[in-house]
């Protein structure tokens, strides 16, 4: 057992309340969650910072010694890598996202350029044996997902996002709706169910408004698959639900294709069920169309409206009303009508 100081401790660990000094092993279980200190061996330029346990962001640097969860990742506007077999002290990883996963990347963006190369330190050591000084891994996460957990909203209406793909304006049609519905009196909780360990979207859910909030990682899920998919989101659904918002506000990250299981989430009866109304996030006309076509011919499933970069003026509104026959209300510049619009379903009278 060694102890060593670290100066960066990654969000993925939020719930680990880990001190800046800590104590290491050599010994790596190489399995998602675990926690491990890595030393930075390179200099970034761009997509070069973290998201730490405080939710600020702070760039990286050559030689910084950081805490982060093993993990994999499959991105389409960023690093895919995978969970390592085995490691040693010493061994070579890299950071997957600015989360705090960790494993070995197997492709990059050229937007992100290269990751950042890590010497592997050892695994974080807790002790929850009073008086005892054994030591046992950390894991991230405040709880273990149970795979046979039920679905119970208590009648609470949700509001889910879908996305044809990462960056189509999921997070900014939900701050939009959260933040909409709470000036119109409601207590809106809001969750993300799919994608790689990172709180910045559900912050900004709470900074619009959002009274609860909950994320997959909580549920000591680092990655989400189409596996563990459906389980941790009636997980979240039922926690959420339990504190009796007027609405739950479910993002599901990635696109409607990526592999973090989305679609296994819309496949689920139970889930879709629970569901009052889908909003498609697009980035063009044509996701659009394709998105409504596989939430039509796949789930059974009618937007509620369009959304996102595709709405982003009048040309891909108009486009999106003549072929698909949906509403189009961009989230940026007409957020209070994409709100109002919500409510209206919800059967909340508006200004």
């Amino acid at each position: 057992m060694k102890t060593i100081v670290v100066d960066k401790v990654a969000s993925v660990a939020q719930h680990n309340n880990l001190a800046a000094e800590l104590r290491l092993s050599p010994d790596i279980p190489c399995e998602e969650g675990v926690l491990i200190a890595v030393r930075v061996l390179n200099n970034k330029s761009r997509y070069n910072q973290l998201e730490l346990t405080s939710g600020r962001m702070a760039t990286v640097t050559l030689g910084d010694v950081v805490v982060g969860a093993l993990g994999h990742r499959n991105a389409l506007r960023g690093y895919s890598g995978h969970l390592p077999e085995k490691l040693r002290k010493g061994d070579h990883v890299q950071l997957l996202n600015i989360g705090g996963v960790i494993g070995i990347c197997d492709s990059a963006n050229p937007d992100v350029g290269a990751p950042f190369n890590c010497e592997v330190l050892g695994t974080v050591l807790e002790f929850p044996y009073l008086g005892e000084r054994i030591g046992v891994p950390a894991r991230a996460g405040s709880t273990t997902l149970d795979d046979d957990a039920l679905l119970n909203t208590n009648g609470v209406p949700v509001i889910a996002l879908a996305g044809t793909c990462m960056d189509s304006g999921k997070t900014a049609a939900a701050c939009a709706i959260v933040g909409r519905l709470r000036h119109l009196g409601l207590k809106v909780a809001a969750c993300k169910a799919t994608g790689v360990s990172l709180r910045r979207d559900v912050l900004a859910m709470e900074d619009a408004g959002a009274a609860d909030t909950m994320i997959f990682s909580d549920l000591g899920v680092v990655t989400t698959t189409a596996d563990n998919g459906p389980a941790l989101t009636r997980s979240l659904l039922t926690g959420l639900g339990a504190l009796r918002p007027d609405v739950i506000v479910l993002e599901l990250g990635d696109g409607l294709l990526g592999a973090y299981g989305v679609a296994a989430i819309l496949s689920d009866e139970h889930i879709r069920a629970a569901l009052t109304a889908v909003v498609l996030c697009a980035n063009d006309p044509v996701s659009a169309w394709g998105g409504t076509k596989i939430l039509r011919d796949e789930f059974d499933i009618e937007p509620a409206v369009v959304t996102g970069p595709a709405t982003d003026n009048a040309v891909g509104v108009q486009q999106i009303d003549e072929r698909l026959s949906l509403p189009a209300i961009n989230a940026l510049s007409n957020g209070v009508a994409l709100g109002d619009m919500i409510a209206g379903l919800l059967g909340k009278e508006t200004p």
